[in-house]
């Protein structure tokens, strides 16, 4: 008698990353290869992160901090929020796994877009859920599609803004009608992990607004991308005292290393290496 795995897995497949560099080479027998497959920062990452990552290899014998303290108090400080809202993750893949843990359950609906970023999907179907899939309209969330598809059993919405890989955006205004018109009891998951290369003034510059005002809204942020920290895996969600303790309860103990934690607050001291990967971008 084989192995019995669970039924959610039959449909899913791995995620298929972007292959690395070394392999293209070794592939195709070439030498001179430049990577745009998973959105990696052109730039490497701020000097000031290599300093102190050169000073922090003497503690590698050691297990990180599982709270992340450090962490969480220098965003707390760069935010203006309070370090009960928030919640650090091995990168925003971890996260968004963290928070289909916490919700769903076997039947309940979760609502995303057909185009956008496919781990929302994959990780609803793991925990039994049924994805409710709506179309973009115009390469672009659609918000109206979205509130006509939520049922009773709607228990998550995923949005990303900017969205990946369609690069459109949905307006301050059209969140704000669109977040008014959600039912409480619905999480809403606010994936805004490119949101450092927004150039249009109708984009919310400061999603942490929502996070205040409305007790259902999570915010995901990383230093994948603009920081350019992607090797390290580390992010954050930004929520509810309620839903960040929650959340809590199914991560790892020591799920960012210490390396990445580090890393992280350097990153956020360096504003310059931002503003220059914005530009160049």
């Amino acid at each position: 008698m084989s192995i019995a795995f669970r039924k959610e897995l039959r449909d899913l497949k791995p995620y298929v990353p972007g292959k690395p560099i070394e392999s293209v080479m070794k592939e195709f027998g070439i030498k001179n290869v430049i990577k745009l497959a998973s959105n990696e920062n052109p730039l490497g990452f701020s000097e000031k992160v290599k300093e102190i990552l050169m000073k922090s290899l003497d503690n590698l014998a050691l297990y990180p901090d599982g709270n992340a303290t450090n962490l969480k108090e220098a965003l707390s400080e760069k935010l203006d929020i309070d370090v009960d809202n928030i919640l650090p993750s091995s990168g925003a893949d971890e996260m968004i796994d963290l928070i289909a843990k916490t919700v769903i359950s076997p039947g309940d609906e979760a609502i995303t877009a057909d185009i956008t970023f496919p781990r929302y999907i994959s990780t609803t179907k793991m925990m039994g859920g049924t994805p409710v899939v709506v179309p973009l309209k115009n390469f672009t969330f659609d918000l109206n599609g979205i509130l006509n598809n939520i049922t009773n059993r709607t228990k998550l919405i995923w949005i990303c803004n900017p969205n990946n890989p369609t690069g459109t955006i949905v307006t301050e205004k059209e969140l704000m009608d669109f977040f008014e018109k959600v039912p409480e009891n619905i999480l809403i998951v606010y994936d805004e992990a490119y949101r450092e290369y927004v150039t249009r003034d109708d984009y919310p510059k400061n999603s942490i607004e929502f996070v205040k005002k409305y007790p259902n809204i999570l915010v995901m942020r990383t230093f994948s991308k603009a920081y350019g920290l992607a090797g390290l895996r580390v992010a954050y969600a930004i929520g509810s005292k309620k839903i960040i303790e929650n959340i809590n309860k199914v991560r790892g103990p020591f799920n960012v290393n210490s390396l990445a934690q580090i890393a992280a607050i350097a990153a956020l001291k360096d504003d310059e290496f931002l503003e220059r990967i914005y530009n160049l971008n």
